[in-house]
């Protein structure tokens, strides 16, 4: 059903179109408010006397490729309130139309907010000259400071880590709501002593998931000491890395039945592929392909990596890797340390232990885990995770992590590199908070 199209249909709610003309490339419409009353900002009584009229310039959405400035001819009202303070007030329009002594119209300055959200400041100030909408990239900043507002989530998990304005020289922490997965606040360094101020501040919250360093732990049992510190997952499973480190892939129920297969002769890796699918190996044909790849390099000897000592790196990497991505020459390297140094394969068997005990969440192997790892290589990081037991312990049956802080401060980082790293903390945050 067809309707008809209106003048006051192309202006924002609550205005009446008196008249509209061309000045230049700018189209302007003269336009008053549709109400005959006035209400007094400061005691709420309704007038109907008018004092005066006064004409306002304010832009809005432009209209077949020009800008439009909307002439407002505005009221003054008198207050007939005997104890009201004001005598005169201007006239007042609905919230989400035009705001008081705005130069443009609630809906135009929604569209600059998100554009400086998304691009900043003299990008969408390009941007936006394209659209026909004249704002400046001061005032595109100017809006998203302004129109910050904090969340107003409620607090109860959070997540807290550090970031690097500049590496090895500033840092910075970010606070999440790991419920509603919500940048909450930017705190301007990593000081223990600026964490436990804000955490302070909000006693409501009950679990922290934070790193293994020191410095939020002590933050968090001084301001919160009800509160359940969770460690990170991942820097858990990575930590001590550099000695060793197990890797899980979808052939490795398969490995037998593929040495077997090989063993026969058949080394074709798609005839491969069809076989384990009909066995119910649901990877693709690429995982395979690659995997007759490696065994294909790995007999071909190489003999001058044979008479080569290899560094402590390339030996921790070649105890990680699986067996089947090794070539000849790194699995004889591989058999001869695992001969001369048993306490590397027993530390490595140890970290495949604590791999697994984190995957299945069981943590009440944790302690017999503890005994056998301080005796071993990594004795080290054995008494890490003693000193912080009740996080690790937390970590293996909450199911809260730091992956979603992570994941902000990679964000965080975007935001920073498209403002050249130019950004204050204050924008910044506008910019990540605003954009929620």
């Amino acid at each position: 059903m067809q309707q008809a199209l209106y003048r006051s249909s192309l202006v924002p709610h609550g205005f009446v179109v008196e008249s509209a003309y061309h000045e230049g490339d700018k189209a302007v419409i003269a336009v008053r408010a549709s109400g005959s009353v006035g209400l007094c900002p400061s005691c709420g009584t309704v007038s109907r006397r008018v004092h005066s009229r006064y004409r306002r310039r304010v832009t809005d959405l432009p209209l077949s490729g020009r800008i439009v400035q909307l002439l407002v001819i505005a009221r003054r009202f008198r207050c007939d309130a005997v104890l009201c303070e004001r005598q005169i007030f201007t006239e007042r329009f609905a919230e989400g139309v035009l705001a008081p002594s705005a130069r443009r119209t609630a809906r135009l300055d929604t569209i600059v907010h998100h554009l400086g959200l998304a691009l900043g400041g003299r990008p969408a100030a390009g941007f936006a000259k394209r659209l026909m909408l004249p704002v400046s990239k001061d005032t595109l900043l100017r809006v998203v400071r302004r129109r910050s507002r904090p969340p107003a989530d409620p607090l109860r998990v959070i997540g807290i880590d550090d970031w690097a304005w500049r590496r090895n020289h500033r840092y910075a922490s970010i606070i999440c709501n790991l419920e509603r997965r919500r940048i909450v606040t930017l705190l301007p360094d990593r000081e223990p002593a600026t964490a436990q101020a804000w955490l302070a501040a909000h006693p409501a919250i009950a679990i922290v998931a934070r790193d293994r360093g020191g410095g939020y732990g002590e933050a968090t049992a001084k301001a919160l000491p009800h509160a359940v510190q969770v460690a990170d997952r991942w820097h858990l499973m990575e930590n001590r890395h550099d000695v060793f480190r197990t890797r899980q892939s979808s052939l490795d129920q398969h490995l037998p039945w593929l040495n077997d297969q090989w063993a026969a002769g058949c080394r074709n890796g798609a005839e491969l592929w069809r076989r384990l699918k009909a066995r119910g190996f649901r990877g693709s044909l690429r995982v395979v392909g690659e995997w007759t790849t490696r065994r294909r390099r790995s007999e071909k000897a190489d003999v001058e990596n044979l008479h080569r000592i290899p560094s402590a790196r390339t030996i921790a990497r070649l105890m990680t890797v699986g067996r089947d991505t090794l070539s000849k020459a790194e699995t004889i390297t591989v058999a001869a340390v695992e001969a001369g140094v048993p306490t590397l394969l027993e530390a490595r068997e140890i970290v495949a232990e604590f791999h697994g005990m984190i995957r299945r969440r069981a943590a009440a192997e944790l302690s017999s885990w503890i005994e056998r790892a301080r005796a071993s290589l990594i004795a080290s990081f054995a008494r890490g995770v003693t000193n912080d037991e009740a996080a690790v312990r937390a970590a293996i049956i909450l199911p809260w992590s730091n992956g979603q802080t992570e994941g902000q401060i990679t964000r965080l980082k975007l935001v920073r590199r498209q403002m050249y790293g130019r950004g204050k903390l204050d924008l910044l945050q506008a910019r990540l908070i605003g954009a929620q």
